[in-house]
């Protein structure tokens, strides 16, 4: 048995490693003068830590904005998201309704289509109404996903009915039964489905693309994408850029994880 778990553990490193390889490189990468990462073979460490890099990305190339731009749409969709589908998913799962379970499953059948399908229909709606190279356009569709409806439905499922009576027989409205009963309850779904919507929009790239025309208006995938065919040959500047992307829905992830592992177990348990 100790030879055993003693193997496991070092595949389980190795595996880390293998894992975390690509990430810290392209850390350390972004931290070498221009041309020191072209050679072969490429060196694991800078011999000379710079910040040029860094500075060239949010002086020159305006990297700051961008990175408002993401967490900006980021924010504002996860914001969204949450308050359209977490009293959604409650309702299909507490709430009797005419035609409840033939609309759940109509739109759980609808997870079998690929997203890119609906692109095109997206995009002519959204130009007919304006909203081509807007904020507002680029929100769209992250306002409610039907996964995240049948993530918070399925969690739902496990409150008590009992509950729920007892909060009406002591004469509360739905509201107020939603805002202190189902909430509170709800809470490890909602940052799981929070940090999944986030961290969606922030990496989200074929979307904003299509909508946002205007350069100004780019996050962080677009900046990068446009960025790496004016500076194909800035290696070092290209993973600046990357890690600027990646390190703060990394730090995000993280800061949050506990609260995401407790609601998916929680979610595949009780749903």
């Amino acid at each position: 048995m100790k030879l055993r778990a003693i193997l496991l553990n070092l595949a389980v490193g190795l595996i880390a490693i293998i894992v975390l390889f690509p990430l810290v490189w392209m850390v350390s990468v972004s931290f070498m003068a221009t041309g020191e990462a072209a050679v072969f073979p490429p060196p694991l460490l800078p011999s000379h830590w710079t910040l040029e890099h860094y500075r060239d990305l949010f002086l020159n190339q305006g990297m700051g904005r961008y990175l408002w731009n993401s967490f900006a749409l980021a924010t504002l969709a996860t914001i969204l998201a949450l308050g359209f589908t977490v009293p959604a998913g409650y309702a299909f799962a507490k709430l009797k309704f005419a035609g409840r379970e033939r609309l759940f499953q109509f739109l759980v059948a609808a997870l079998v289509v690929p997203a890119q399908i609906g692109t095109l229909p997206l995009f002519l709606m959204l130009k007919s109404m304006g909203l081509v190279n807007t904020y507002a356009g680029a929100l769209v569709p992250w306002l409610a996903s039907i996964f995240g409806l049948f993530l918070v439905r399925q969690y739902a499922l496990s409150i008590p009915d009992e509950m729920l009576e007892a909060a009406r027989i002591d004469g509360a409205s739905e509201g107020q039964i939603f805002r202190r009963v189902v909430l509170p309850t709800l809470q490890p779904i909602i940052v799981t489905l929070g940090l999944f919507v986030f961290l969606g929009s922030w990496n989200d790239f074929l979307w904003p693309l299509i909508i946002l025309t205007d350069q100004s208006n780019y996050t962080l995938p677009v900046a990068l994408a446009a960025l790496s065919r004016e500076h194909v040959q800035d290696i070092e500047l290209m993973m600046a850029g990357a890690v600027v992307t990646v390190a703060p829905v990394l730090i995000l992830f993280l800061a949050l994880q506990r609260y995401y592992i407790r609601g998916m177990l929680a979610g595949s348990v009780k749903g």
